[in-house]
């Protein structure tokens, strides 16, 4: 998951911060905001769904020029 928001994301974010927890908590934070808790929906989540709320919070990524 880390890969997948790092992957592209990577130009546009500060920092990624993985804290180990216990009891199955899962849970994606942008800034001050919430975007995917597993606690709350009783599943883990899909890698697109996370990437889809990221760019919720944060607005779409341009594609790069050239490319």
């Amino acid at each position: 998951m880390v890969e997948a928001i790092l992957g592209k994301f990577e130009h546009y974010i500060q920092d990624v911060t993985v804290i180990p927890s216990r009891g199955s908590v899962f849970e994606v934070i942008v800034g001050d905001n919430l975007v995917f808790s597993k606690k709350e929906l009783g599943r883990h989540a899909e890698v697109q769904e996370v990437l889809d709320a990221v760019d919720a919070v944060v607005g779409p990524i341009p594609e790069p020029v050239g490319e």
